[in-house]
């Protein structure tokens, strides 16, 4: 299998995390336009006048700097290895759809049980790819 291919699920997160990024300052200046918040509200993080439709996108992209790094560091050692395999790029692949899942159900409807099922699923898909890599290795 072509190691580079491991790149393709890493990329996409990435392009993902931007795309909730852009978000986040969007949201703020219409919100400050309509008068709903100011730059006061935003001196040290979001105060608690910040209305919810506001705050949901910064905290759906401190979702997507959290745990995938785990994903990013798995995925390179994968690549350095040379030890990407279907199973590896599956799992990689399934990572970014529920992390694209996650945030999609964060900024749209955001039922918390739906949420965290996908969170807690995507987090168990980056064990899985502890496990994949270590039984990859050489003993």
């Amino acid at each position: 299998m072509n190691q580079h291919t491991i790149l393709w699920p890493v990329l996409a997160l990435i392009l993902w995390t931007f795309l909730v990024l852009l978000l986040v300052p969007i949201r703020r200046f219409r919100a400050a336009f309509a008068g709903r918040v100011d730059a006061a509200d935003f001196r040290c993080g979001e105060s608690d006048r910040v209305p919810l439709d506001v705050s949901v996108p910064n905290r759906a992209f401190m979702n997507l700097v959290e745990v995938p790094p785990l994903f990013y560091v798995l995925c390179v050692v994968f690549f350095v290895t040379g030890k990407v395999g279907t199973v590896a790029l599956g799992l990689a692949w399934l990572y970014v759809v529920l992390r694209v899942a996650h945030s999609l159900i964060y900024l749209g409807y955001n039922h918390v049980v739906h949420r965290f099922a996908v969170f807690a699923t995507s987090n168990f898909v980056v064990v899985a790819m502890v496990f994949e890599l270590a039984l990859s290795l050489p003993r």
